[in-house]
């Protein structure tokens, strides 16, 4: 996965895996089909993958402490390592076994935020808006902090992770509550 961040998936060869991970190349082949079937493995493993599940969210009905800690979860999982290495796996020649196993992080959390701000709104604590968009938007705003973080380092901005996150909750909060 180094290897795809650095190389991208369609430059890095199986001779390239395997002097980085200092074995023959054949010791390779006893074990994987090829260099899809070992970027499709590696996707599993926690260093590459955040596991980000529902149950990781957890809420008091707070509008502002929860969606704080909504963003910590995923800004805490969701690493610019992971999205540097998700960038690498959207390659035209690798991207169809690739794509649900992305697409999982975002699906989960939006699952998450949907259900969340369904329920603030039965609870009258948010005004009833369109629901998939505000939970879309949220989404975008952490991963786009985690992208740029991913990118550019801190060269975009200087924004500390937890300045960001108490911040931009809390503009986003004033925004829909009642």
């Amino acid at each position: 996965m180094s290897l795809v961040m650095e190389k991208g998936y369609t430059a890095t060869t199986t001779k390239d895996i395997a002097k980085r991970a200092e074995v023959n190349e054949c010791t390779i082949f006893r074990k994987f089909k090829g260099k899809k079937d070992i970027i499709v493995s590696a996707m599993e493993l926690p260093e590459w993958n955040p596991c980000l599940k529902e149950s990781d969210f957890v809420y008091t009905g707070d509008l502002e402490p929860d969606l704080i800690s909504f963003a910590e979860v995923y800004l805490k999982k969701v690493t610019p390592k992971m999205v540097r290495v998700s960038l690498g796996l959207r390659s035209p020649d690798l991207y169809d076994v690739t794509r649900d196993g992305i697409r999982e992080i975002p699906d989960v959390f939006k699952t998450v935020l949907t259900k969340y701000f369904t329920e603030m709104c039965r609870q009258k604590k948010m005004a009833a808006d369109d629901i998939e968009s505000l939970a879309v938007s949220f989404l975008a705003m952490n991963f786009g902090f985690v992208f740029f973080k991913a990118s550019f380092g801190d060269t975009l901005t200087g924004l500390e992770t937890k300045q960001y996150i108490q911040s931009s909750v809390h503009h986003f909060v004033n925004g829909i509550k009642i």
